[in-house]
């Protein structure tokens, strides 16, 4: 079956974005972008996207509008407003939010959305850099079931694992649920590292042996090698995790539920960029054990 090639909207193209937005541009669907930096759309500029001033005008040249910036502040930014999304955004639209906010800013867009007569998703995303370059990326989904249906052929041109999770929010409290794995679990990473080079081992031969036993993991298998070759660039960032960590114990709060290894995990990400590591990739926790690393 042949997909209409609608109209996409694309806010945001950093270090995820940029590749998200090429794959649905080589999809063939025409693509209209915005982001606070020019010069970060240059690439697609380049390969057949056009380039609107502001958050507004993608949402009226385009039939789905997808945002994925850094805080939840921005997010309110683009969104809401004289100049924002929903302000501009056409009857029968789809705008879907892929930037790792707040359950509670999903279901509050979701509203808005609503009463215009558009319909709203939250669709964070895991899979780092290589996921989105790959176009592999885990795609968590928070809404109407009729609403991701529509758009499905969009989103697989970013992702193979799309789940509705349920209704608005959902996707949100997934990703929470993933970045609190994340969290504890790159701790064991760095620390197993550390461990081995103190007890004069070879870590890249101890990745060979735990790896793919019952220690593997996505971050021991992607992050170890990078972290033994002294490789922190961000596949994503330091001050965005702290920034997820955060969300994560709010919303953790709000559910009477107490995560103190999340809660151990923040502390020491915020310790990494009270040291000047806030840009680097998250896997440079390490940095904590090994400062000469």
């Amino acid at each position: 079956m042949q997909v209409k090639k609608v109209p996409v909207g694309f806010i945001g193209v950093g270090v995820m974005g940029k590749s998200m937005a090429g794959h649905i541009l080589r999809a063939g669907f025409p693509v209209a972008v915005f982001s606070r930096t020019k010069q970060k759309a240059a690439e697609l500029l380049g390969t057949g996207a056009t380039w609107c001033d502001s958050a507004g005008e993608v949402a009226r040249q385009s039939h789905v509008i997808i945002t994925i910036v850094g805080f939840p502040t921005d997010v309110e930014q683009v969104y809401f407003g004289s100049t924002g999304i929903l302000a501009h955004a056409a009857k029968g639209s789809v705008v879907i939010d892929m930037t790792t906010s707040s359950p509670d800013l999903a279901q509050r867009i979701y509203r808005e959305a609503r009463e215009k007569g558009v319909a709203a998703l939250d669709a964070p995303v895991s899979g780092g850099d290589r996921g989105a370059r790959e176009a592999q990326l885990s795609i968590m989904v928070g809404g109407d079931a009729a609403a991701m249906e529509s758009v499905l052929p969009i989103l697989q041109c970013m992702g193979k694992n799309i789940v509705l999770q349920g209704p608005a929010g959902s996707g949100q409290y997934t990703k929470m649920a993933n970045q609190i794995a994340i969290a504890s679990g790159m701790l064991g990473v760095c620390e197993a590292l550390a461990y081995s080079k103190k007890a004069g081992l070879d870590p890249t031969t101890v990745l060979k042996s735990i790896g793919p036993g019952a220690a593997g993991s996505w971050s021991l298998t992607n992050y170890g090698p990078r972290i033994i070759a002294g490789n922190y660039d961000p596949g994503f960032y330091v001050k965005h995790f702290i920034k997820d960590l955060k969300i994560a114990i709010e919303s953790a709060g709000r559910l009477n539920l107490d995560l103190p290894g999340l809660a151990l995990a923040k502390a020491m990400y915020e310790r990494l960029a009270a040291k000047g590591g806030e840009d680097f990739g998250t896997h440079a926790l390490y940095k904590l054990y090994d400062p000469q690393a």
